[in-house]
């Protein structure tokens, strides 16, 4: 399977996993011009830290059955945000003072 096909799967996976959770206004943006560690940043909130805390669960949990392990996990105990490096992907779970504060999407929009 070439890069573009897997990391576009990764993608989707992950987004799936997102919608069935109820996750809070999920973007997905396109950095591979932009970086060279990811092809895709995933964002997306949650009503509270328990429930990103369910989201990150979950996300693992369904990447474990496809047989796909993070390259690392950051601040699952955090109230604020969680941090998926998946490689291809990269998944944000913000509190939305967090996201609110540090604008990843702003930041990280090609079209600036």
């Amino acid at each position: 399977m070439n890069q573009k096909v897997q990391s576009s799967r990764l993608r989707d996976s992950i987004s799936s996993s997102l919608n069935e959770l109820k996750a809070i206004d999920p973007v997905t943006i396109n950095v591979k011009k932009l970086s060279y560690f990811t092809d895709f940043m995933i964002i997306a909130g949650g009503t509270s830290n328990r429930h990103l805390r369910s989201i990150g669960e979950r996300v693992l949990e369904d990447l474990k059955n496809i047989k796909i392990k993070p390259l690392g996990v950051e601040g699952q105990e955090s109230e604020d945000w969680i941090l998926i490096d998946l490689g291809d992907v990269v998944l944000h779970l913000m509190s939305e003072s967090a996201r609110k504060f540090y604008d990843l999407e702003s930041l990280w929009d090609s079209d600036l």
